[in-house]
This record gives structure tokens, sequence and C-alpha cells, in this order.
């Protein structure tokens, strides 16, 4: 099953109207996300939680790193560029963080707040390779903007 992101974005406005709690919103949208497709093996969010660091915050799916600092991996290039990376095959990035050994692929989205500060990342692996497109990064980057851009 893929994510029907039509649903997906309806859903998670009606279930996270009104809320500005980040960490709440975090969980929320972890939860919401991974049970929407089958290629979302880990789903969850590194928040930043003091310069150049972020700490893990929540998540769906086995155990995730517990710090990642934005000079390595995947999610420190998110937050460090404030830019989506799109990971075919995580053996090729240079300095990817191997927190599971059944990843294959990834994307990784900044979040950020209304005055524009990145708050954390949004890090969907899969065991699947080339399991992300830019479909997915607009459609999450659509989402992450509607629940988080208020705050």
């Amino acid at each position: 099953m893929r994510a029907d992101y039509e649903t997906l974005t309806k859903t998670i406005a009606a279930l996270t109207s009104g809320e500005t709690d980040e960490v709440a919103l975090m969980a929320t949208l972890a939860c919401e996300l991974h049970h929407a497709d089958d290629r979302f093996d880990w789903t969850g969010f590194y928040r930043v939680t003091e310069p150049e660091l972020m700490k893990i915050g929540p998540y769906q799916g086995g155990h995730g790193c517990l710090v990642i600092p934005f000079s390595r991996g995947v999610c420190g290039a998110a937050a460090r560029t404030q830019q989506t990376q799109l990971v075919a095959d995580v053996e090729a990035f240079p300095g990817h963080i191997a927190c599971s050994t059944s990843t294959r692929s990834e994307i990784v989205l900044p979040v950020f707040n209304k005055a524009g500060d990145v708050i954390g990342v949004l890090d969907i692996d899969s065991n699947q390779p080339d399991a992300f497109d830019q479909q997915d990064a607009d459609q999450l980057a659509a989402i992450l903007a509607a629940t988080f851009g208020h705050l």
C-alpha cells in the first residue's frame, strides 16, 4: 500500500487542528505517516535540542539513534542544508549513520516553524532500495508546512 496523500493530509489536519505542542504534533504525524505506507519501515522525528544537535523525538518502528549532530548523516545534512534529502541507496551516502542494518533508502525533510527556524527533521527509512521520489518529498513537505508552519 502506498500513501494516499490527499486523504492523509486531511486526516492529519483534522487530528492536529489547534494543537501547538511540537512533540504532540510530531507523535501524531509519526503514527499516521508510518501506518499509511508499506514502504515506511521507520518513521520519526529528530528534534533540534541545542545548536547543531538533534535528539530523537517521537517515532514508529525499531530503535533509532539517540543523538545526531548536524555534521553527520542524512538527518544532519537535511538540518544543516535545510533541504530535503532523497537517498536511493544509503550505502552510497557519505557519512550515513546506520541506526538500522535493514535500511536501504531514506527521505529526510527539514521541519520549520513559522519563523523559518529548523526545529527538527522528519526521517523516513525504507528496507526497499530507491523507495522514495519527488512526489513523496513534495507531499510530505506540504504536510509538514501545514502542521508546523503556524507554530
